[in-house]
């Protein structure tokens, strides 16, 4: 079967709006040139794409298939313009690193700094996701590089030490929290809580070790930076569990009062990963040794 670009997007812009005219509209087509294309994508297909109604479409299961492949094949066409856009731009490469939010709002920033500065002609796309989802990534090809924390793995995959971090507790330092010298995660729950936005990798990994614990936090705030928890907190809005390195960093400007857990997943070993297969690009390969080395440097002066 051969897959024309413009019926993959015609078909999504149909899918969304459940009607065909509609579909047309949004991919600059006319109704009638839009059903012919639906017409010869389901010949191909050996199957019926869409259930007609009388007021638009709904998709069959062949379509609910042929949709979830469309969007990835649309997807990656749309990293493909992105990163041969770069090309266009005079840039040599581009490395897609996926990594978690303890590394973006920790030590990464920096340490990506240094690598761009003495590589003017690489770009760096990342993006923020959870362990789990970056293995996936780096696994299909979605991602070239990742930073990962837990006990996540794959025989795809080889993996490499990049930095170490925990989480901690922070609390104002007027909380009845400040004093105590550790706790258990379960046990702060019935506090008020500052978290990062629902989207964030790090709030649904919380969110994950609150239900195992029966619990939910009680969230009164939600923002999108580390430094922005750790002032609230500061104020007294709540308590939160943010890395080490940010609770450092933040310490410096507002005052915190930083509370070890007890709890095991609370050490984030974070690691470097990519496929075992794969051949690396050379700046790839740059990278992931430019990040290797700042690791054994920053483990060596601890």
């Amino acid at each position: 079967m051969r897959y024309d670009l413009t019926d993959l997007q015609l078909f999504g812009a149909i899918a969304a709006t459940g009607n065909l005219t509609q579909g047309a509209e949004r991919v600059h087509l006319a109704p009638a040139s839009a059903s012919a294309r639906i017409r010869r994508l389901e010949d191909a297909a050996g199957a019926p794409l869409f259930e007609r109604r009388p007021r638009g479409v709904a998709l069959t299961p062949a379509g609910e298939a042929m949709l979830r492949h469309a969007r990835r094949v649309l997807s990656e066409v749309a990293l493909l313009d992105a990163e041969l856009g770069t090309f266009a731009r005079g840039v040599a490469g581009v490395v897609r690193l996926f990594a978690n939010t303890n590394a973006i709002g920790g030590s990464l920033p920096q340490d990506l700094a240094g690598f761009l500065a003495a590589q003017p002609q690489v770009d760096v796309l990342l993006e923020e996701h959870s362990s789990p989802a970056i293995v996936s990534a780096v696994v299909s090809g979605a991602a070239d590089v990742g930073i990962v924390a837990g006990e996540v793995g794959g025989p795809e995959l080889a993996f490499l030490p990049y930095r170490a971090d925990r989480l901690v507790l922070i609390c104002s330092p007027q909380h009845p929290f400040a004093s105590r010298g550790r706790l258990n995660y379960a046990d702060t729950l019935a506090e008020n809580y500052v978290s990062l936005s629902a989207d964030s990798a790090i709030h649904g990994f919380l969110l994950d070790r609150a239900r195992e614990a029966g619990r939910r936090p009680r969230i009164r705030a939600q923002v999108r930076a580390f430094d922005a928890v750790c002032r609230m907190v500061s104020a007294g809005v709540g308590v939160a569990v943010v890395p080490h390195s940010a609770a450092v960093a933040s310490s410096a400007a507002v005052p915190l009062a930083v509370v070890e857990l007890n709890d095991a997943w609370g050490s984030r070993e974070m690691k470097l990963c990519f496929r075992r297969e794969q051949t690396l690009s050379p700046y790839q390969r740059e990278l992931i040794t430019h990040l290797t080395l700042i690791s054994q440097s920053g483990r060596s002066g601890a």
